[in-house]
């Protein structure tokens, strides 16, 4: 099949709303040449999941250059929570951007920055209902500048410097970030020595803390964190066991030790609550956010009870964080998640799409564990193989999903997701787990496992 002359057209239907549509064995023609030319000039370093050279996206659908349109069921990593350039988010970064892109929130005063830490303060009063704490922010430009954020605001507070962080977690790529991840060895390879004094215990398993850490490695004393996702993103797609998350908060209390939620990936509405957190009945005394707070534009966020907010002025700064324009993005992008009801949205698609995941797949598809909350939903397959060869006949069929893991797949689509559309995925999905499993021909040719 060719491109069509005017990719994308849809005969006159927006692609919001337009089906998955392959017009060309993905990459076509435009997408080889486009990715060819800039191949010389940029950093190797990028992993390009798929051979994808998107042209435009619209709510769940993305459009590549040579008119395939795909349904996106990871929303650009889980970031486009509103969908893709959603009328009212746009209509906000463009307003803003006519009045004031930048003026640096470190040195001066706009009612932007204030604006959207007096939403999250309002949102995280909800985590503590009876007795609602205040809460203070420090807008960054993404999650892992919160991470790094979040580290120095607990050695400041606390006077201690150990961190307490859990192999399989991932909190991003800058250095101190980079010093707690623990998801896998490719991020963490030729970057050492990491940071001092950081330690790793077992995700999930909060004995492992005293057991193995308290016991032989590092006094509470000297402890000024732990660092923990409430759910486990890119390791996995994990849910916790009932007592993990309480068994950390008591333990942070009764040695002093601040606990911090990286909330990057579930947070904003990703759960079908605003919080992972809400889930579990656990308060943390830091929350890092990012990804969803703003529906793709650069802005994230470091969170803490008022009466841990003791840094000095000047002991922290950035001059690009919550630049207007994307704290316009993200004041529209709370509105819908939260009065808009996206939240809920995520909360209803996501039980409708795991529940249906779970009738449809298992053993006799290679899928071992359908898990999840709201739309952050993992499917974890028997082998590694299983699991790039689904993900990539995805693709090449119109369905955008991710690797996370070992052996899994997250499927995490923005969460203004229809039932329409929780239909396709159900169903390309399925399709090509089982024609993985059983080696079709067809998906013989298609599918080619990634390393």
């Amino acid at each position: 099949m060719t491109a069509p002359a005017n990719p994308g057209t849809g005969g006159g239907v927006p692609l919001a709303d337009q089906p998955i549509k392959i017009v060309v064995e993905p990459p076509g023609p435009l997408a080889q040449a486009a990715i060819a030319r800039e191949q010389p000039f940029v950093s190797p370093s990028l992993i390009y999941c798929y051979p994808l050279f998107v042209r435009r996206a619209a709510g769940c659908m993305v459009e590549d250059l040579d008119g395939n349109v795909y349904l996106d069921a990871q929303a650009g990593v889980a970031t486009a929570s509103t969908g893709h350039c959603h009328p009212a988010v746009a209509a906000a970064v463009a307003a803003q951007a006519q009045q004031l892109i930048h003026i640096c929130g470190t040195d001066f005063h706009y009612a932007a920055y204030g604006d959207v830490c007096e939403r999250l303060n309002g949102l995280a009063a909800r985590l503590s209902p009876n007795a609602p704490h205040s809460w203070q922010t420090f807008l960054t430009n993404s999650g892992t500048e919160g991470v790094e954020a979040a580290l120095k605001l607990a050695r400041n507070h606390t006077e201690r410097t150990a961190i307490i962080a859990f192999r399989g977690g991932f909190h991003g790529r800058t250095f101190g970030s980079l010093s707690l991840t623990a998801s896998k060895t490719k991020y963490r390879k030729h970057f050492g020595p990491f940071l001092p004094g950081v330690f790793h215990a077992t995700w999930g398993d909060a004995a492992s803390v005293e057991n193995d850490l308290f016991t032989h490695l590092v006094a509470p004393e000297d402890v000024a964190a732990i660092v923990v996702e409430p759910v486990l993103g890119e390791g996995g797609y994990l849910l916790p066991p009932p007592d993990f998350l309480p068994a950390l908060r008591r333990m942070c209390d009764r040695h002093g030790i601040l606990l911090v939620f990286d909330e990057v990936q579930s947070g904003m509405g990703r759960t079908g609550k605003m919080f992972a957190a809400e889930h579990f009945g656990v308060v943390p005394d830091v929350i890092v956010l990012a990804k969803g707070i703003a529906s793709g534009m650069p802005l994230g966020a470091m969170m803490a009870r008022r009466e841990i907010m003791t840094w000095p002025a000047g002991s922290h700064g950035s001059t690009c964080a919550g630049n207007p324009v994307c704290c316009a993005a993200a004041l529209a992008t709370l509105d819908l998640l939260d009065g808009g009801g996206l939240c809920d949205n995520s909360a209803r698609q996501g039980t409708l799409l795991r529940d249906r995941l779970a009738k449809e797949l298992g053993p006799k598809d290679g899928v071992v564990d359908v898990r999840g909350l709201g739309l952050m939903i993992g499917v974890e397959f028997d082998n590694h193989a299983r699991a790039g060869a689904v993900a990539d006949l995805c693709f090449r069929r119109g369905l955008l999903v991710l690797e996370c893991g070992t052996k899994a797949i997250r499927i995490s689509p923005p969460l203004t997701v229809t039932d329409g559309q929780v239909d396709t995925i159900v169903a390309v999905f399925t399709a090509a787990c089982r024609d993985v499993f059983h080696a079709r021909p067809a998906a013989r040719a298609q599918a080619t496992p990634r390393t």
